[in-house]
């Protein structure tokens, strides 16, 4: 027997028509590029956003076609998550930080047929235009009198030109929740970037589980300032959760330094913030040089890598803010775990609380977690066994786009599937995880991924250089740094910085290593895999270089 309820398809135009008919006066702010403020308010998105969806149509993209951005976290991005979406396009968001090689492979692998950039990217654009076959039209996201004359992109428009002539009435299509709305490509492990294709029905139910007292907790009292960029993962989801709930949205365009950040934070009364732990840490540091205070800010969730104990101790003892441990993955879409406390441990002392805060977080509802051994058998929930973490949920992905790298899942003794995280976690009994370790020799940058093996093979490239490794070392802004070990050929000459310069240019400056160690040899394992852990025990009184 089926229930007699009504079925309406999941689609994230529902979001923007929900945020428009019942908090159409809530604010929208955005620090522009150009260095002014914008204001307007949901009711003022959703116009603009069935202004895109038009301007979509008059150029004729057909359904579930590309488009893509290069953007800072602004309105007029926010404009084309809707627009793009719910129109039945896909939103591709590009990582302005890869390198210029990296954005045009993307581009072509996703076949964007439109690309939208803010200015401060149009250096990229011109270094890479040429190069994406696919894209078909140029839109910077500017007004009409802050086009550059001659830009050497044939045919680029602005976006507000572009939008102007178009109908703010646009009936949004119906259509099955299960087609892909967005995409994301992460380049966290060898090969190819491979792309996360999210669809309309994932990304309204992560929406929904953000927005939960124990996860997010977003609702139309807040003030958001999503400091985490629009172009990752959806910056966590957060524009769909706001528009959900009608909260106010605060968008820092590319200023991302603490004096700005604070400014916007106490400017326009945020009351929550999100963003990885590099950025918190300059924003702490401008507050106690200028022994500043927050006079609204109340809690901000910290993911991308894990915070350390002294940023939760600072943010809650010296200026009252909640600070909530978050974990997730571009598969992931991206949240998979926040951490907040039981009501049985609000009586603990602080010192067993901060035990719990450090950790990940317990599962969202939707996200299903255990661990397992190397033989796939699953370890208990008791806080000591340790295993590889594997996930699964209706916001997970089930393939790569293209089928990029091979599927993903793994089947485990039931036969059911599986993504593994590459993470190695323990869990305890009230369901907190905690990473342990990473599977794979990924290193995480203030929040970014840095492959290794990208890193060896450009120094394996150098004639002088017959094995290199690379390896992440803590460091005290960005929390891991890489660097590379490097064994010479016989009788070859290459020194310390002639090895760095050779890495300009063949990727992007902040996936340069930090260091070149020169060693006799790297440990090798039977098969003749290189054994990191070794390495790193050989190294473990290696310190960073302070310049």
């Amino acid at each position: 027997m089926l229930g007699l309820m009504q079925n309406q398809p999941l689609l994230i135009s529902s979001l923007i028509e929900f945020a428009d008919r019942h908090h159409g006066d809530g604010e929208v702010v955005s620090r522009r590029v150009e260095g002014d403020i914008h204001r307007y308010n949901w009711a003022g998105v959703a116009k603009r956003s069935r202004q895109v969806a038009n301007a979509l149509d008059a150029l004729h993209l057909e359904f579930g076609d590309r488009v893509a951005t290069l953007a800072w976290n602004g309105y007029r991005h926010l404009e084309l998550y809707f627009g793009v979406s719910g129109s039945g396009r896909v939103l591709h968001t590009i990582n302005p930080r890869l390198h210029p090689d990296q954005i045009a492979w993307i581009a072509n692998h996703a076949e964007d047929e439109v690309l939208c950039f803010d200015m401060t990217f149009l250096p990229i654009i011109q270094a890479v235009h040429s190069k994406c076959s696919t894209v078909k039209h140029w839109v910077a996201l500017c007004d009409a009198d802050k086009l550059p004359a001659d830009t050497g992109i044939p045919g680029l428009m602005s976006y507000e030109a572009w939008i102007a002539p178009h109908s703010n009435t646009y009936e949004w299509p119906v259509f099955d929740e299960n087609t892909a709305s967005s995409m994301c490509y992460t380049s966290g492990t060898t090969g190819n970037p491979k792309a996360a294709l999210y669809s309309h029905r994932s990304t309204i139910l992560h929406a929904y589980a953000a927005a939960l007292p124990d996860v997010m907790s977003i609702s139309a009292r807040d003030a958001i300032l999503p400091v985490v960029p629009m172009f990752h993962v959806n910056a966590w989801g957060i524009p769909y959760s706001a528009a959900l709930t009608g909260a106010k949205l605060v968008f820092p365009g590319s200023g991302m330094d603490g004096k700005s950040i604070y400014e916007l934070i106490e400017g326009e009364g945020v009351s929550y913030a999100a963003g990885v732990p590099t950025v918190w840490q300059m924003l702490l540091t401008h507050m106690k040089t200028g022994n500043l205070k927050f006079s609204t800010l109340k809690r901000t969730v910290i993911g991308g890598s894990a915070c350390p104990p002294a940023m939760i101790d600072a943010f809650r003892d010296d200026y009252g803010v909640d600070v909530l441990h978050a974990w997730g993955m571009t598969e992931l879409s991206p949240l998979g775990t926040l951490c907040t406390l039981k009501n049985k441990h609000l009586k603990l002392p602080a010192e067993e609380q901060m035990k719990i805060r450090l950790k990940q977080g317990r599962a969202i509802f939707g996200i299903d977690m255990k661990i397992v051994d190397d033989a796939g058998n699953a370890q208990p929930h008791d806080g000591k066994a340790y295993g590889d973490l594997l996930v699964r949920g209706p916001w997970v992905v089930a393939d790569y786009y293209k089928g990029e790298g091979g599927n993903p899942l793994v089947k485990d003794a039931n036969g059911q599937s599986w993504f593994p995280t590459g993470d190695v976690a323990t869990i305890d009994p009230d369901g907190y995880m905690q990473i342990t370790d990473r599977s794979k020799d990924v290193i995480k940058s203030g929040g970014e991924w840095i492959s290794s093996i990208d890193i060896e093979n450009i120094a394996v490239a150098h004639p002088a250089v017959l094995m290199a490794a690379c390896i992440g070392i803590k460091h005290p802004k960005w929390d891991e740094r890489p660097i590379v070990a490097v064994v010479k050929k016989p009788d070859a000459h290459v020194t310390r910085e002639e090895l760095l310069a050779f890495y300009e240019g063949k990727t992007a400056k902040w996936q340069i290593p930090d260091d070149v160690v020169f060693v006799d040899s790297i440990p090798l394992g039977a098969t003749g895999k290189m054994l990191k852990t070794k390495l790193r025990e050989q190294l473990k009184d290696y310190v960073l270089p302070t310049l």
